[in-house]
């Protein structure tokens, strides 16, 4: 039997809800809460349940409202759910708007010396004693607020049934595996839990139960990822100023440079400077990038800004430089701490004039990692900027996945002649010309400072030029520069990321995203499906577009292409990369700070067919 919300009343008798509904805790940002939620979180992947959690939280230090929501799918989903059937309200503040929130048939846990006014009948009320339980134990008095979220951990795990020994392991992980904060967290943990089963009567249909779900998978978020990939891809200088949501990425990196040092002196391989702003950050990246080392930076949206005549400089002086965005939602400073898709036609174009910048487009963990080392091969193969466009909820939120698979492929470093192979190139050629295409594909050959041969140096010129790196505003020459930096971008094309499509011949309708909006495509998918309506799927994983995203585009009769920005910037850009008529090309962009829901795709795909 399908139990649905509008069926559960309190307290009566109904078939149990396992592992397939999601809960908000509402705290104050700063209270310490995301050490709790992670512990709840760690939990539920030890049992085998799949998992995923998405923090809200307000751009100030402390005391705004803060909400985490966590959701467990025995199909394994992990797309944010429109609706939460349990709020686990912490926050006096915001009580009254997360009651209302829940469904019929939910669930509310909130402190018992609130004595909160029961006005809604038709979800369940738990009362927990948060300030009697910490009273039990000897808290020092800054840590009170912060091991005070303890006590819900408690009750959730007696609530809903997540074994004490499973909890134990999660904040002992979370603690790595440090006894003291473990013990003095745990107390409370089990205080609560005990309370709890002695004193509240469940009256919902709610469980957790053990799965083999997250067997050999792993926790981690987008930026740990993509450090860790740019670790494996050789990174040696990492130059960046501090902005949410980005800087983890960088910490990430101090973090995982222990596994990069030199095997003779012990010494660090990877410089990691931190820059006076995002201008100098970008710049010393391009210089380094000039230098031959592998350089990047990660910054959001304004940093993005800040950084265009850099990447103007780069992309026309053809130096390598791997830069990610986190995106997070503009204009202006936005809202810093909410998630966004809306850098992309602005990256895309990044600089002044006819500028066209390579961007990769990581739709999970997995994608951060990978392509962590493969922007770097790219760069420098392409001698071009390369943008990694991830955003905040796939950047700082944890997120199930496959192990890494190890780099199959050795260090690209392109076209670059060395000391030991510029003769060779020389003896070949009769000469060697910095900006010459000599392979017929756009890419030139190039030396990097210090190569040890009397015709390896050359200008390195932002400003017009020929062939030769000699300056020049002859317009034939400059044309004839602007089509051969085409053309590299053509050739590009075979190496970029190939999109990930799944099609099946009859069906007429195509969807078209990318990044973390492919959680949500591929569950409202299923569920169109379900009502008859197939559909086919082309993921994004890099611009400039390639060859089968045009044949997708033509080959069906309508296609919808969601973006999680304001604007549909998506859209336009295949609208501009299309020469026949494009009106069968839809847009469905959304751009309200939040990750994407199947529910909103499911409804707005439905409408559009209905039109």
């Amino acid at each position: 039997m399908v139990v649905t919300h509008e069926q559960i009343k309190p307290g009566e008798i109904h078939d149990p809800i396992v592992n397939d509904f999601a809960f908000t805790v509402a705290t104050k940002n700063g209270s310490g809460s995301q050490t709790s939620n992670l512990v709840l979180i760690r939990s539920l992947f030890k049992m085998g349940i799949p998992v995923n959690g998405k923090n809200l939280f307000p751009s100030n230090i402390k005391g705004l409202p803060t909400w985490y929501t966590i959701r467990v799918s025995k199909d394994g989903y992990t797309a944010r759910r429109a609706t939460t059937e349990i709020a686990i309200a912490m926050n006096e503040a915001t009580a009254q708007q997360d009651i209302e929130n829940l469904p019929s048939g939910g669930v509310c846990i909130l402190p018992q010396e609130w004595k909160w006014t029961h006005n809604r009948d038709d979800i369940a009320y738990y009362e927990i004693p948060v300030k009697e339980t910490i009273k039990q134990f000897d808290i020092p008095t800054e840590r009170r607020e912060q091991v005070g979220n303890m006590v819900y951990v408690g009750a959730v795990a007696q609530l809903f049934d997540i074994p004490l020994d499973i909890v134990h392991q999660g904040l002992f992980d979370q603690f790595g595996g440090k006894e003291k904060p473990t013990k003095m967290n745990y107390n409370i943990i089990e205080a609560a839990y005990k309370w709890t089963a002695e004193n509240i009567q469940k009256q919902d249909p709610y469980h957790f139960a053990p799965l083999d779900m997250t067997n050999g998978k792993i926790l981690i978020t987008g930026n740990e990822a993509g450090a860790l990939g740019s670790i494996f891809g050789g990174v040696t200088v990492a130059a960046w100023y501090p902005i949410t949501p980005s800087t983890s990425l960088i910490d990430s990196m101090l973090d995982y440079r222990n596994l990069r040092k030199d095997p003779e002196t012990g010494e660090h391989t990877v410089a990691v400077i931190q820059a006076e702003d995002e201008i100098a950050a970008i710049g010393m990246v391009v210089g380094a990038g000039w230098a031959g080392a592998r350089a990047m930076t990660s910054t959001s949206g304004p940093g993005i800004s800040l950084m265009s005549e850099f990447a103007g400089l780069a992309y026309f002086a053809e130096i390598p430089a791997v830069i990610w965005d986190i995106t997070r939602v503009g204009p202006s400073t936005g809202l810093p701490t909410r998630t966004s898709q809306g850098d992309i036609l602005f990256a895309h174009f990044l600089g002044h004039g006819d500028t066209k910048q390579v961007c990769l487009l990581p739709g999970s963990v997995a994608e951060c990692f990978e392509f962590g080392w493969r922007a770097f091969d790219i760069a420098e193969k392409l001698q071009t900027p390369v943008f990694v466009i991830s955003d905040l909820d796939l950047g700082m939120n944890l997120w199930m996945s496959d192990p890494f698979e190890y780099p199959d492929e050795p260090l690209d470093r392109g076209k670059t002649l060395t000391t030991e192979n510029f003769q060779q190139f020389y003896d070949e050629h009769g000469e060697w010309f910095r900006f010459r295409d000599y392979d017929n594909d756009g890419i030139p050959y190039r030396t990097l400072p210090g190569t040890d041969h009397p015709f390896a140096a050359y200008f390195t010129r932002g400003t017009g030029h020929d062939e030769f790196a000699v300056y020049s505003e002859r317009s034939e020459d400059w044309v004839k520069n602007m089509k051969r930096l085409r053309k590299k971008l053509e050739t590009g094309k075979s190496f970029l990321p190939k999109p990930v499509v799944d099609t099946a011949a009859s069906n007429t309708v195509g969807i078209i995203s990318f990044g973390t909006n492919d959680p949500a495509v591929q569950e409202a998918r299923d569920w169109l499906a379900s009502k008859g309506m197939g559909t086919n799927y082309l993921r994004l994983r890099a611009l400039p577009v390639t060859g089968e995203v045009l044949d997708f585009v033509r080959n069906h009769e309508r296609v919808y292409v969601i973006e999680n920005n304001f604007d549909g910037q998506l859209h336009q850009i295949l609208r501009m990369e299309i020469p026949e008529d494009t009106r069968h090309l839809k847009s469905l962009a959304l751009g309200d700070g939040l990750p994407m829901t199947p529910n909103w795709i499911y409804d707005n795909i439905l409408e559009q067919e209905r039109q």
